[in-house]
């Protein structure tokens, strides 16, 4: 059987891109784009819905000429606007991202489980641990917290909310008018967790989820990042602008889960992907070109200098080629970007165009059969199970990928053609876990 391709799909356009006259320019505050893009997504049987999320305008290192056509700086709650998903989707999985930085455990524990019984099983988390600068100044920080103070807070965070997502039993509430009994106490349990980061008694006021806990996402791409999602996660995303890269993150990253006594499959890696498709390969040429035209150069110079650090800060003319030096060189090659293309030196301009596209991420140009070779070799030949599509702009890119390359992924058996099950775990063939409490439970009953 061939395998499966993993479909989840990021519901936000790019940063620019709100002037391509088919764009909708008041997208991120658009509720009615969003459940007409969840049902499109589902139409298209994939995966996951993902919504991103950041605590700050995202302004590090830009300058208002570059802010004035950012469209990213206002956008919903990223959980709020699953929740109202969940009431037009029935399949398609829930994810958002939620940082353990800025969050409270038992808050985010209880909003979590209450989107994943409200979808009847299609909760997710991504979780993050936030580095920007503007972030920590909205939450009472001179700066980012150490890397290693994130992480740390991090684990114990998540381990708090596992402990709370096993407050109740599954069977924890018979409900039965015949006894009066709506919920049985010793089914209860209360974490009572003291630690380094949180003092957290519980029980949670919410019920076991149906999915037992939500599925953990992770996207980090630094060394504890990496180590935390061999640890914790169910999917991690990953940035790859080529096979060779997706396939020098993926083998290694599979490797580590042994040191868990984990499988490898118990782990899946979603490439980031833009996808510029068309009926012939020049019509998605030309489309992919008309959306990067409504990029200023003053734009792309900025976005470039704060993607990749400021030492691409140069006082040179945006327009020349970026200097041959090993520091920038390393730096791009640290951010899966490349600095010479057909044997051409990009400018600031040219980066930042490039880097306003795909983040650094894989990008695919062409008909929906060159797209889907691609996607097969990728996934055949160990690059990834599957791909995180960042649309290009909305809501045209993410109508035309279910339009013509959907029905390829489907015609090769790549791609569910209905959904064989009700949760997120059943979509990506992940256990339900049981509750921490549940062989210490079928112990005592035993020796009874």
């Amino acid at each position: 059987m061939k395998r499966q391709v993993r479909l989840a799909v990021l519901l936000h356009g790019g940063r620019f891109s709100w002037k391509y006259p088919d764009a909708r320019a008041e997208g991120d505050l658009d509720i009615e784009m969003y459940t007409s893009l969840a049902q499109t997504a589902e139409r298209g049987r994939f995966d996951i819905i993902f919504m991103a999320d950041g605590y700050s305008i995202k302004d590090d290192g830009l300058g208002p000429d570059a802010l004035r056509g950012m469209s990213t700086v206002v956008h919903f709650d990223p959980l709020t606007l699953l929740a109202v998903m969940s009431t037009v989707t029935t399949r398609i999985g829930l994810v958002c991202t939620g940082s353990t930085t800025y969050n409270e455990p038992y808050d985010w524990a209880r909003r979590i489980a209450g989107l994943d019984h409200m979808s009847r099983g299609r909760a997710g988390w991504n979780v993050i641990t936030s580095q920007m600068a503007s972030e920590a100044l909205n939450h009472g920080y001179d700066g980012p917290l150490p890397t290693e103070v994130r992480y740390a807070r991090a684990r114990e965070f998540l381990d708090v909310c596992h402990g709370l997502w096993d407050s109740w039993d599954d069977d924890a509430f018979p409900r039965d008018k015949a006894s009066g009994t709506y919920v049985e106490p010793s089914r209860m349990h209360v974490l009572d967790h003291r630690g380094r980061h949180f003092k957290v008694r519980g029980p949670l006021n919410v019920a076991r989820m149906p999915q037992g806990y939500p599925v953990i996402c992770q996207a980090g791409e630094s060394e504890e990042g990496r180590e935390f999602a061999a640890q914790s996660a169910d999917m991690m995303y990953g940035k790859a602008a080529s096979l060779e890269h997706g396939q020098g993150f993926y083998g290694p990253m599979k490797a580590r889960l042994a040191k868990y006594g984990r499988s490898p499959d118990s782990l899946l890696i979603m490439t980031g992907l833009c996808c510029i498709v068309g009926r012939t390969e020049a019509e998605a040429r030309e489309r992919f070109e008309r959306v990067q035209a409504t990029i200023s150069a003053v734009e792309a110079r900025a976005f470039a200098v704060q993607f990749m650090g400021p030492e691409f800060d140069l006082d040179m003319d945006p327009f020349l080629p970026i200097p041959a030096l090993p520091e920038l060189d390393a730096i791009a090659t640290a951010k899966r970007m490349v600095l010479d293309v057909d044997g051409h030196r990009l400018s600031l301009v040219e980066l930042g165009h490039r880097i306003t596209a795909c983040m650094g991420h894989l990008m695919m140009v062409g008909t929906a059969a060159q797209i889907v070779d691609r996607m097969e070799r990728f996934v055949d030949e160990g690059g990834s199970d599957g791909f995180a599509l960042m649309p290009h702009y909305l809501p045209g890119n993410l109508d035309d990928f279910v339009e013509l390359v959907v029905p390829e992924l489907q015609r090769r058996g790549r791609l569910r053609t209905e959904y064989e099950g009700t949760t997120l775990r059943d979509h990506l063939g992940l256990e339900r876990p049981p509750s921490r409490y549940a062989g210490l439970r079928d112990g005592a009953e035993a020796a009874d």
